[in-house]
């Protein structure tokens, strides 16, 4: 039995890279929609009802309006934008989040794609918070270095075009007025009081992601070290198949001293590490923001909802 697939918004980022994942399966019928139809209302709902699974690669507004388009109980929706990600009503597409949260995409027809830097933000501090080494209330920082295929066609098209600017070849840190749109979600699923500090820097390169939490010891529970907090991630991910906690603070983990942050590309992976001195640690993850930050977690959604094997089609 092929399931029958369909792709609001197909021609962005992240809808380009499902249909590379969807494409090369044979048990996905894939729904196209004809290139001059693709804002035709009447078309878009024809197929959104059609399908067993709908991906929704766009805006929010637009997101909500193609969820109004929706009259058929059994397609489900996965949407990959911030419209419903802290929406009680729908499921957080982050299988690795908690106990029960596989149970809940299964079970659900409405499931929101985690964000790329909320991803390994959440996946940093949640069982942290739940172990009870990181108080919910910890006034926390973050920072991300991500490739410039995060911000979508016009910035990839930037890049591509201003190979000569000196302003491309630096590192650039953006979203300075400190309102990500990342926040509530990394708030919320990350289960603390309030969002961090986050300051995120596009580099130049296509992908790859990391999201580092600097740590003072002296802001966690008496007696939590280093290796306190590994041993929580090492019990909390044993046996995922898309997450690898490395070494504590293994050289190995490094490239000459440097941290590389495209080690996770063309994955499904997430790489976990904890660094740190009887003073300071700092937390470390690291993906593929085309990958586990958008259309790789969107299709491992999608494999858990239909009761298949989550790494169908993927690459650990």
């Amino acid at each position: 039995m092929a399931f029958k697939v369909y792709v609001d918004g197909q021609e962005g980022t992240t809808g380009l890279r499902l249909l590379d994942y969807l494409a090369a399966r044979d048990d996905i019928e894939l729904l196209r929609i004809d290139a001059d139809r693709r804002k035709d209302a009447a078309e878009r709902a024809r197929l959104l009802n059609a399908a067993d699974v709908a991906f929704l690669c766009l805006p929010d507004a637009a997101s909500r309006e193609a969820v109004a388009l929706l009259d058929n109980p059994a397609t489900c929706l996965i949407d990959a934008s911030t419209a419903f990600r802290t929406d009680p009503d729908w499921a957080y597409g982050l299988p690795e989040l908690a106990p029960g949260q596989r149970d809940a995409i299964r079970a659900t027809k409405r499931i929101a794609n985690p964000g790329c830097h909320a991803s390994a933000f959440v996946m940093l501090t949640r069982p942290l918070v739940e172990a009870g080494l990181l108080p919910a209330a910890t006034p926390l920082t973050a920072y991300s270095i991500t490739g410039y295929s995060g911000g979508g066609k016009q910035l990839i098209a930037a890049y591509e075009a201003g190979q000569n600017d000196p302003r491309l070849a630096a590192p650039r840190p953006y979203a300075m007025g400190l309102a990500h749109k990342h926040l509530p979600e990394m708030r919320v699923h990350g289960g603390l009081d309030q969002a961090p500090v986050f300051t995120p820097i596009v580099g130049p390169f296509l992908k790859g992601l990391s999201v580092t939490i600097p740590l003072h010891v002296s802001q966690l529970p008496a007696g939590t070290t280093a290796a306190a907090l590994h041993e929580a991630y090492v019990a909390h991910y044993a046996d995922e198949p898309f997450v690898r906690v490395m070494p504590l603070d293994d050289m190995a983990n490094l490239d000459g001293g440097f941290f590389e942050v495209q080690g996770c590309n063309d994955t499904n992976r997430v790489d976990l590490f904890v660094f740190g001195n009887a003073e300071q640690i700092a937390l470390v993850a690291r993906l593929d923001n085309l990958g586990k930050g958008a259309a790789g977690a969107a299709v491992q959604s999608m494999n858990v909802h239909l009761g298949l094997d989550e790494t169908t089609g993927l690459s650990a």
